[in-house]
């Protein structure tokens, strides 16, 4: 199952479905102008006659029959109808194709950013900014485009895999990204990207996708934000969407961490706050810190996290004698 809360052009709407292999088993969509409900979609399986029971509501305008006819039991409404020209849906389609920007842990890659670099113009001033900003050491970025060297490719390698990574990188060019670092006596030193550390990926990946999301409000979702960089980095990071004169758009980032450090009424807000705790059953849930009412401003969040206050906590089982065993024959 999988719902979204959202607000386009100061109207709420909730959209969601639930979805097995074969089928989608529900489908919703609520508006609330002006803050009253208005149901737009309901469809939920029925088992005993084999079909969806459906309600369009009269606030949804256009071609409903139609929409509704040609929705295959496998597909959801909302970008059915939208490829059939609902304009009223489009805004809410687009909301989820172009807004919402999703990244797992290893993140984007540097292409993005990489792009921007290439303009050489306010874009690529941003991202030096904000590299810069991040004490990365980095003085200029340097773009180059090159063609596909098909000779690198092994003389081994079968010779259909070669005709079909030449179809596929016939008109791709490669991007070679180096960084300029200014050397004790004030020359300029380039480096491959690859070359540089963990974390300074990281950042230049991230540089491209942070300023776009800054600058037209989408909302970025990231899991294991923390990944590779130093605590003060993370903050770095999300202080730019926590300040409204670099997040003037309201750009939204909602991440998953396991780093405590940040775990403070300095960074965050209390309703921002949730933790996500497995049961006996290995179920995950998520709740937020505001269900304990912490003191505003004075509770040391990461302290009282840290001794249990909260839950979400891993158990963490002795091992010493397992571990003597596996030694001495015994495990």
């Amino acid at each position: 199952m999988f719902e979204k809360v959202f607000i386009i052009d100061n109207v709420r709407y909730q959209y969601g479905f639930a979805t097995t292999q074969d089928r989608i088993v529900e489908e919703w969509l609520l508006s609330y102008p002006k803050g009253r409900p208005q149901q737009w979609l309901t469809r939920e399986w029925n088992e005993s006659v084999g079909d969806h029971d459906w309600q369009l509501g009269n606030n949804l305008i256009g071609e409903k029959k139609l929409w509704k006819k040609l929705t295959r039991e496998n597909a959801l409404f909302l970008p059915t109808a939208v490829q059939l020209n609902s304009n009223q849906l489009r805004p809410i389609y687009i909301w989820f194709k172009h807004t919402l920007r999703t990244a797992n842990m290893a993140g984007w890659s540097p292409k993005f950013t990489a792009s921007l670099c290439q303009r050489n113009g306010i874009e690529k001033l941003h991202v030096m900014k904000f590299l810069q900003a991040a004490d990365l050491g980095i003085d200029d970025i340097v773009v180059k485009e090159n063609e596909f060297d098909y000779s690198v490719l092994p003389d081994n390698m079968p010779h259909f895999i070669k005709e079909k990574i030449k179809h596929e990188m016939k008109d791709e060019q490669l991007l070679e990204i180096m960084t300029s670092h200014i050397d004790t006596e004030g020359r300029a030193e380039l480096f491959d990207i690859d070359d540089e550390s963990h974390g300074t990926k990281k950042m230049f990946s991230l540089a491209g996708p942070w300023i776009d999301s800054l600058k037209k409000g989408y909302i970025l979702v990231i899991d294991e934000l923390n990944v590779g960089l130093h605590p003060l980095l993370l903050k770095y990071l999300i202080n730019l969407f926590n300040n409204s004169k670099t997040n003037p758009k309201n750009a939204q980032l909602v991440f998953t961490t396991h780093e405590t450090s940040i775990l403070n009424q300095a960074l965050f807000r209390r309703d921002q706050i949730w933790f996500c705790e497995k049961d006996n059953q290995n179920v995950s849930k998520l709740y937020p810190l505001a269900d304990f009412s912490p003191r505003k401003g004075r509770e040391n969040l990461e302290q009282a996290y840290l001794s249990g206050r909260y839950g979400s906590l891993p158990y963490v089982k002795p091992f010493e004698n397992n571990f003597i065993g596996m030694f001495n024959g015994k495990g």
